[in-house]
């Protein structure tokens, strides 16, 4: 049967969507919640493509906060979704190093962490290479350590445990696309489907990833929000790098440990060219240009690695500061932003799925205050500067 109407509907059903509608319902939106998602199957998305890891390590309040929650939410989901949930939370700790140049930046940053109750501790490039003495310390002046609270987690499980909580408490998910929205007097007054229905809706959400931008244009504004290719690649190493976390070296190269392989990316360098792009196709030659010599100069045992596989994702990256847009949109009503996360949508999607549903239900925040990330900052051209950008 066809859905004519719906008091939300939330056009994007990954882990950002699929968190904002449990919450809704959960804490007590008695309304009808309707997640639109265009690919069910969850293949192209960012979240099945994500790896997946959660940092305190962050220079702005607002995102140590939504950590700090996503952390808790993790190591609770049996709590929240049954004792059969698992999300796999892998708490091995985050690595940032930084050279001489870098170090003020990252006192400043572990100095913050700690006074929020971050469990992160500032490491000397001695005391980096006693903890791991198979790393290269020769360029490294410090490094930030997240003893606790910071890993991995497995996006599938928990993308499934928002969806699969969503419908059991009352969402409805439709497998389709929305190709237009309804306005009415200035407001968004439901969407346009590509099966050629429509709904009626008193607000939409946008959830859509680097889609966003496609439905902001629809609302009739400009969405600073594109579509940024990254790669991965999972590689062999022929000794253990024991104690190893997420290594994040300070071009912005990481790796981490995944079973008995290892996943490492990087996103371009300072003034490299970061186009958009919506293809899927995969340059091999990435990875002997940029990823190798950087992880052999680091970890000397890479140095015969193989590669055993490799994929691709596009980020939501926000053009003006890679921060979150949330909210709404100055003088359009009817229409509230979950985007432009810029690859840290997966682990801030507890709090920005509570958070969301707070400002729906409540009128404004309860728990965290987002409102920084609110759309006016990007209409004044003022960027929330923040510094640890992987």
């Amino acid at each position: 049967m066809a859905i004519e109407a719906a008091d939300i509907v939330i056009v994007g059903g990954a882990v950002v969507g699929s968190s904002i509608a449990y919450f809704l319902k959960r804490d007590g939106f008695k309304g009808s919640v309707v997640v639109v998602e265009k690919d069910p199957s969850y293949q192209f998305c960012a979240t099945g493509r994500s790896l997946a890891s959660i940092r305190q390590q962050f220079s702005t309040p607002e995102n140590i906060r939504l950590s700090q929650f996503g952390v808790g939410f993790f190591k609770s989901v049996k709590e929240e979704f049954g004792p059969e949930a698992d999300v796999s939370f892998r708490e091995n700790g985050y690595l940032i190093m930084a050279t001489s140049e870098g170090r003020a930046a990252l006192e400043r940053n572990v100095k913050l962490q700690q006074s929020l109750g971050a469990d992160t501790e500032l490491l000397e490039a001695h005391e980096i290479k006693k903890r791991f003495p198979w790393l290269s310390t020769e360029d490294v002046a410090a490094a930030g350590w997240g003893r606790s609270g910071e890993g991995w987690v497995d996006p599938h499980a928990l993308m499934g445990s928002f969806r699969s909580g969503a419908r059991e408490k009352g969402a409805t998910y439709l497998a389709d696309e929305v190709v237009g929205l309804t306005m009415s007097g200035g407001r968004v007054a439901g969407v346009k489907l590509k099966s050629g229905g429509s709904i009626a809706a008193g607000t939409v959400v946008c959830a859509a990833g680097w889609h966003s931008y496609k439905i902001a244009a629809m609302a009739g504004f400009e969405l600073p929000v594109r579509p940024r290719k990254r790669l991965a690649f999972v590689v062999d190493c022929p000794e253990p790098l024991p104690g190893a976390g997420m290594m994040i070296d300070p071009t912005g190269m990481s790796f981490r440990p995944e079973g008995r392989f290892y996943i490492t990316a990087c996103s371009p360098r300072d003034g490299e060219p970061d186009p958009d792009e919506e293809d899927f196709e995969f340059d091999h030659g990435v990875f002997e240009r940029e990823i190798w010599p950087r992880l052999a100069e680091r970890v000397p045992a890479f140095e015969t690695l193989k590669v055993q596989n490799a994929w691709c994702c596009h980020y939501d990256v926000n053009t003006l500061d890679h921060n979150a847009i949330l909210g709404s949109y100055p003088g359009i009503d009817g229409l509230i932003l979950a985007c432009g996360f810029s690859g840290h949508g997966l682990q801030h999607s507890p709090g920005v799925g509570r958070g969301i549903a707070e400002l729906m239900i409540h009128g404004g925040y309860r728990s965290i205050d987002l409102t920084r990330f609110g759309y006016e900052r990007v209409l004044r051209g003022e960027p929330i500067l923040e510094s640890n950008v992987y």
